[in-house]
């Protein structure tokens, strides 16, 4: 009966280990579906929505919002990449993007493949694509300045934002609790599988080393998916200008108990890095 009963563990455990091994993109990246509503229904009058091509083929729908204030009447226009956390899509976000909306600077906000209404399968390597097409997008764009392009990563979407801050002339880059990799990540909340079965990098901590750009970090005290010591470290990686802790936030939490005082932070670190139009176009990852 022993013998039965550990043979059942160990055929469970090895079972567990191949689905692990074969579904962690979908662990690390779960996908929500949800129809994407023009901007005007969340209050957006002047947003559009928009599709983008990434170079393998896939469409990515999403908003842009352009510029308000007199940054209009002034020429290209400062821009803002946001790349949200898991389980969010753009149409679950409108509300947030709306609050945290940047005066004066552009906004370009799509779903990865595979969320939302877009097609594809979600992957570490499709999220890169995904951020390269965005990058692409609002760099072309003749109402924005491709010199003073910021991004946004919350959660897993610090991701595709120190990757495209490592890899194109970012002016500045904001994160909300980042995690420091993926590898760190499994041995937190999977501790019981085998190191080696993790195929996945996002590795934030190796990314915000090589970063130059001015770097400002929003973390939770409470946050119990990415812990705050992994905020602390991507920070110190990349010599952040501003780690901001919000006392008693968990991962989820950060824009409702960091309420007006995480707003003001947000829009001043921006203007701060983003007005000046006499700066040096920046190397890729430099400012």
């Amino acid at each position: 009966m022993l013998l039965k009963i550990a043979l059942g563990l160990g055929l469970g455990y090895v079972l567990m280990v191949i689905l692990a091994w074969r579904f962690q993109d979908r662990l690390a990246l779960p996908g929500p579906r949800m129809r994407l509503p023009a901007p005007s229904t969340a209050g957006l009058a002047d947003g559009e929505r928009v599709e983008v091509a990434t170079s393998d083929g896939v469409v990515l729908s999403g908003w842009y919002l352009p510029a308000r204030g007199a940054s209009r009447l002034t020429g290209p226009a400062p821009g803002l990449i946001w790349f949200y956390g898991n389980m969010e899509t753009v149409g679950a976000l409108a509300p947030v993007i709306g609050w945290l909306r940047p005066p004066g600077v552009a906004v370009l906000a799509l779903d990865y493949r595979g969320y939302g209404e877009n097609a594809g399968r979600p992957s570490e390597a499709g999220l890169y694509l995904d951020a390269e097409a965005a990058w692409t997008y609002l760099a072309s764009r003749p109402d924005v300045d491709p010199a003073r392009i910021a991004v946004y990563g919350r959660s897993v979407g610090s991701v595709p934002a120190l990757y495209v801050a490592t890899t194109h002339p970012v002016r500045a880059v904001v994160l909300d609790s980042p995690f420091s990799s993926a590898a760190d990540m499994a041995r937190l909340h999977y501790g019981f599988l085998p190191p080696f079965l993790v195929r996945l990098s996002m590795n934030n901590l190796e990314r915000a080393r090589r970063l130059e750009a001015p770097l400002l970090v929003f973390h939770g005290t409470a946050d119990r998916i990415a812990p705050l010591w992994m905020g602390q470290a991507v920070a110190r990686a990349g010599r952040a200008r501003r780690l901001v802790t919000i006392e008693g936030a968990g991962h989820n939490e950060t824009y409702d108990l960091g309420g007006e005082a995480y707003r003001r932070t947000f829009f001043a670190f921006l203007a701060e890095t983003l007005t000046r139009r006499d700066e040096a176009a920046a190397k890729p990852g430099q400012h």
